[in-house]
């Protein structure tokens, strides 16, 4: 039986973690438990399970491999990425207070502003590149701090073990989303958070193929909390989407290699170009907090933002709908390259002026690389720039 402290590596971690071989078979792949509830031998007598809203044996070795990703000693699977979010705010009570970092993805301050703010809990979005934006924000009240890092679209870095040194002796939980950097890049409860979270249908699905969301925890109090949540709410994802999920986390060591390897390439051939102005990539040396990415992480990931020289819509609009390996489609961290217009897409939703205040402006692109060969995916990026 394999033993998570027996791997030394991440990608042993990653094909082994939470799956054993069938007892019955010896299947080596989790069998997909297709069934809505089980026969009990007796009235409160049964194997474990009683109903799939609550318990499934696939999504308890996902649940298992979620956990172990993360050092964590308990996973949790949703429906979605925003339902995971969802369930650590339900923690939450009318009168209590949120600090966010500032750029965040829109769906994430879409349910901030529009569902939980109305029901009375507030909310400061502050730039948590500088700890001392979340200290001032910190008070009595505060009860959730919330940090995307690198964040969604700039690529911004917070220091996760300085905030976590705020809140020592505070009340406040931190969550950090680790969408973009992967557990195979990035560690937060190691340095300090409480809950880990990942849109699940980005890298660790890595496929294209699943909608999911994930909360990790090395916390049974806060395991407990939302397990209760995400029985009484129901926002569960089925078994045949925790297979495909199990299956892609077993490359997901190989294929972030791959993606690291195509972000170096990418990003210092597009910092090289006379068309291109700004590019956002933690692992640019003299990029902000760089110093902090290299400490914190251990590769830089494939997620790239670039504006060109030519600020206008037109210009950027024109890069975005060229491009013939990178697919014009919002989502990331799949197998396959894609290429958005953060504002006219995926951070629609942010007020204009919130986006002009973050530099999310008309020419502004982001990229997510794939697993292509990095030569391929530079000659089409000029091809697009440059035609």
């Amino acid at each position: 039986m394999f033993n998570e402290n027996e791997a030394r590596g991440f990608s042993t971690l990653a094909v082994h973690a939470g799956v054993e071989p069938d007892p019955g078979t010896g299947a080596i792949m989790t069998p997909v438990y297709m069934t809505s509830t089980y026969v009990q031998e007796g009235i409160g007598q049964h194997k474990g399970y009683e109903y799939s809203r609550s318990s499934n044996p696939t999504r308890d070795a996902l649940e298992a491999a979620f956990a172990a990703l993360e050092g964590a000693s308990h996973g949790l699977a949703f429906s979605s990425g925003l339902a995971a979010i969802d369930a650590v705010l339900m923690t939450l009570r009318p009168g209590d207070e949120v600090i966010a970092g500032d750029d965040l993805y829109g769906g994430t301050r879409r349910l901030f502003t529009t569902h939980y703010a109305p029901l009375g809990i507030r909310f400061h979005f502050v730039d948590t590149q500088d700890p001392a934006n979340v200290a001032a924000a910190l008070n009595d009240r505060t009860r959730l701090v919330w940090l995307e890092t690198p964040t969604n679209p700039l690529l911004r870095i917070t220091d996760i073990s300085a905030v976590a040194a705020l809140l020592k002796d505070h009340p406040a939980r931190l969550g950090v989303d680790n969408t973009f950097a992967t557990p195979a890049l990035q560690q937060p409860l190691a340095l300090g958070a409480d809950i880990v979270m990942h849109s699940v249908t980005k890298y660790l699905g890595g496929h294209s193929d699943v909608v999911m969301g994930a909360l990790m925890t090395r916390e049974s109090d806060v395991d407990a909390e939302l397990r209760t949540l995400q029985n009484n709410v129901g926002a569960i994802p089925g078994p045949m989407d925790c297979f495909l999920v199990l299956r892609g986390i077993k490359t997901l060591g190989i294929r972030v290699r791959q993606h690291c390897t195509n972000g170096h390439g990418v990003a210092e051939w597009l910092a090289a170009h006379p068309k291109v102005d700004k590019v956002y990539w933690p692992g640019m040396p003299g990029s902000p907090n760089h110093e902090v990415a290299a400490r914190q992480m251990s590769d830089f990931g494939g997620m790239i933002s670039f504006t060109l020289k030519d600020d206008s819509l037109a210009a950027s609009r024109k890069v975005c709908e060229s491009t013939k390996i990178f697919a014009l489609a919002e989502s990331l961290g799949g197998v396959e390259s894609l290429i958005e217009h953060p504002a006219l897409m995926t951070h629609a939703s942010v007020p204009a002026e919130e986006r002009a205040k973050l530099g999310i402006d008309d020419s502004l692109i982001r990229i997510s690389c794939g697993i292509e060969d990095t030569e391929d995916l530079i000659a089409d990026l000029r091809q697009a720039i440059e035609g």
